[in-house]
């Protein structure tokens, strides 16, 4: 077991002036089998290495992560936690992550700086508040919490938002979730490679997957950049690259891969205590810890594999951006990015097995995987082990698509990347 981070740790490593701190993780060679192959090392992988360690003792598992622990979208996201959702569906899966959160920087012993500020999303017509009246009375229904708020409500958290008369959009009101939040994107990564590796785990970077080894429709193992590894189960957690091993597998998959486009501005003092999203276009900000304002938006129509972002799609994230907040065209920027979403063809992920047996999938996160990072790793470490979906991830199956019980809370059809 590693060494449990504390004051007395802190205290004793101060006397080497911090030279000995244990590695966090190891770096092992790859073994010629495991029971188990996760792969991909972002939040998602890691999270079910680790759930698959804990709830069910299977410890022979190896994350394979082409690059580094976590420097795919995990690294690289709006960090925003939510379960403000009106399907049963979605709603009980997230509710279930946002308890998980609640606990995690205690059970992973890593300070994940879970920030539970409260998420607000404005409307800015009669028709939004109506529908954030009913989504609202739907997550009421389910025991999740929600705040209808109305304009002079919202002027008084925000002061700064644009209230004036000649506004392009103006604010009539929004739907508040008092539990809602952020956590720190890269500590959640690191605190459960950390954990995992303290079971068992081997995590396993720089070990890119070239092919699959399937028998009589059965994975027998995988091919590698560092050789070949053999196992008997195989889970992909890989986000907007899930097409690309899909194809070595023969498999098409109702998902498109696509670029989100994100940006942080330089650290300025105090100022956004909520995560707020714009209800007339597809622009959310929270401020961070070092002060930072992260600003998310919509995706770029130039697909890449890059994981950056276009100049135009940059602006028009902005100027989205300044017609709510119009004083954050003073600030600088300091760096943009894009992360590879694997949008799914209603808006909903996928968690389930597949006709290959052994082969389980979990994909089609869309704008949202990070706030699914424990909830996913749970239901999907059960959906492995147990050769079974769990009742929070039945109804994200591939069927769907063929029999048509689609979970689609936008209501926008076959298109997640509209609205």
């Amino acid at each position: 077991m590693k060494n449990k981070y504390s004051i007395f740790s802190l205290i004793k490593n101060a006397f080497s002036y911090h030279e000995n701190w244990e590695k966090a993780w190891k770096d092992p060679e790859p073994k010629k089998e495991y029971d188990v192959i996760i792969i991909g090392g972002g939040g998602h992988g890691l999270a079910t290495a680790y759930y698959l360690a804990k709830e069910h003792g299977i410890t022979n598992v190896a994350i394979l992560e082409k690059g580094w622990i976590g420097g795919g979208n995990v690294g690289r996201n709006t960090t925003i936690l939510r379960s403000n959702y009106m399907f049963d569906s979605n709603a009980h899966f997230y509710e279930f992550g946002m308890k998980l959160w609640e606990t995690l920087s205690q059970e992973l012993n890593y300070n994940v700086m879970y920030s539970p500020r409260g998420i607000i999303n404005l409307a800015h017509s009669d028709a939004q508040m109506n529908a954030y009246a009913r989504r609202g009375n739907s997550m009421r229904l389910n025991g999740i919490d929600a705040i209808l708020l109305g304009r002079d409500e919202i002027k008084q958290m925000i002061p700064f938002a644009d209230f004036s008369e000649t506004c392009r959009f103006p604010i009539h009101g929004g739907l508040m979730q008092p539990r809602g939040g952020t956590a720190r994107h890269d500590a959640v990564a690191w605190g459960y490679a950390r954990q995992a590796d303290s079971m068992g785990v081997d995590i396993i970077q720089n070990c890119e997957v070239t092919g699959f080894d399937v028998n009589n429709g059965k994975i027998e193992g995988v091919q590698t950049s560092r050789g070949s590894i053999k196992t008997k189960k195989v889970g992909l957690c890989v986000a907007g690259s899930t097409t690309l091993l899909a194809d070595m597998l023969n498999m098409r998959l109702p998902i498109e891969a696509h670029v989100l486009q994100a940006c942080v501005s330089e650290p300025v003092k105090p100022l956004l205590h909520q995560v707020v999203t714009f209800g007339a276009g597809h622009f959310y900000c929270s401020q961070s810890d070092k002060g930072e304002m992260v600003m998310g938006g919509d995706l770029d129509g130039y697909n890449s594999y890059a994981q950056r972002g276009n100049m135009p799609m940059i602006q028009h994230v902005l100027t989205g951006g300044l017609a709510v907040f119009p004083n954050f065209s003073r600030l600088k920027m300091l760096r943009t990015w894009g992360g590879i979403m694997d949008m799914s063809m209603d808006g909903s992920p996928i968690i389930d097995k597949t006709h290959i047996d052994g082969v389980y999938l979990n994909c089609g996160w869309c704008y949202g995987g990070f706030k699914a990072t424990p909830s996913s790793g749970w239901v999907f470490a059960h959906t492995i082990a147990q050769d079974k979906v769990h009742e929070l991830n039945s109804d994200f199956n591939l069927e769907r698509f063929h029999t048509g019980k689609i979970i689609d809370e936008k209501g926008v059809g076959p298109k997640p990347w509209i609205g």
